[in-house]
């Protein structure tokens, strides 16, 4: 399964020969070594050319970039996803936050997923693998069956602890598209509970302020969103709060568990989104917590 945060240093020479390859989506990201969108458009499209023509290609419908990528020359076959839309493979939501969706291939059902995961981002991935499954011989009913069984990985959306009201969610999220569907995932569960979300800003794109114009709409679905400015950030953070009101930045990590001590008492749901160790946070506010 294949995004923007797949590709790495070593990407600028492709040598991957997958069959099966599933394009998750396409999007700026890695801004310490690509200079732009179309220069990650370029190495997808070298991708998108050692995939043999007896493999597939599984992508989402609605990703403008993918299917920007696959005009520029693709000789294999390919098959889209799509949820409550019209794609070949379709995701029919039975609940807003998709831990319960119909699969359609073709317009006929092939069963129901029915799971502890939240969030479309999770219904593409599970779309994506049943179609991926199938390609290899496998039937959709028989993916589906697996799927239902599925205990989700670390750091994905992991419940860490739950200390008087206050439930404690450790997530790898760390660009603003993740974030976004994440948190409005989370939202579409458990309704007008209160989310907070807590934000170490510690890839390199994001150190390097790449996001400043998206960053901020991607906690709409937050009540509060506090965001860690450590000294060797790149850029100032403050600029963020000026776009919406329920960003709050800190200095330290002392300075975010005593405010999350001041939100505790309201109870909710505090997301903690780092892909690093968040400076011991996770085991600090535990115990601040207790």
């Amino acid at each position: 399964m294949i995004d923007s945060a797949f590709f790495d240093k070593r990407s600028k020479f492709v040598h991957y020969r997958p069959r099966t390859a599933i394009l998750n989506n396409l999007e700026f990201d890695h801004a310490d070594i690509f200079p732009d969108l179309d220069a990650i458009k370029k190495q997808f499209h070298h991708l998108v050319r050692t995939i043999p023509s007896e493999g597939l290609i599984i992508s989402p419908a609605s990703d403008a970039n993918i299917n920007e990528v696959l005009t520029m020359g693709c000789w294999t076959p390919t098959t889209q996803t799509s949820v409550n839309g019209n794609a070949t493979w379709n995701a029919v939501l039975h609940q807003a936050d998709g831990s319960l969706f119909s699969v359609y291939f073709d317009n006929v059902d092939q069963g129901k997923v029915d799971w502890s995961l939240t969030g479309e981002h999770n219904v593409y991935n599970a779309l994506s693998a049943i179609v991926a499954a199938n390609h290899v011989g496998i039937l959709p009913s028989d993916a589906i069956t697996a799927l239902n069984q599925f205990k989700n990985v670390k750091r994905r959306m992991e419940v860490i602890a739950k200390i008087n009201d206050v439930t404690l969610y450790d997530d790898f999220a760390h660009h603003p598209t993740a974030i976004q569907t994440t948190l409005d995932g989370l939202r579409k569960q458990v309704g007008k509970e209160r989310i907070v979300a807590i934000v170490e800003p510690r890839s390199n794109t994001m150190r390097l302020g790449t996001h400043t114009d998206t960053l901020a709409q991607s906690f709409s679905q937050a009540d509060l969103a506090i965001i860690y400015q450590p000294a060797n950030l790149n850029w100032d953070l403050t600029q963020l709060s000026k776009q919406a009101d329920n960003i709050e930045i800190c200095t330290s990590i002392d300075d975010i568990i005593t405010r999350l001590q001041q939100e505790a008492p309201l109870g909710g749901h505090f997301v903690l989104m780092s892909n690093g160790s968040f400076g011991g946070l996770y085991q600090r506010l535990q115990a601040a917590l207790v």
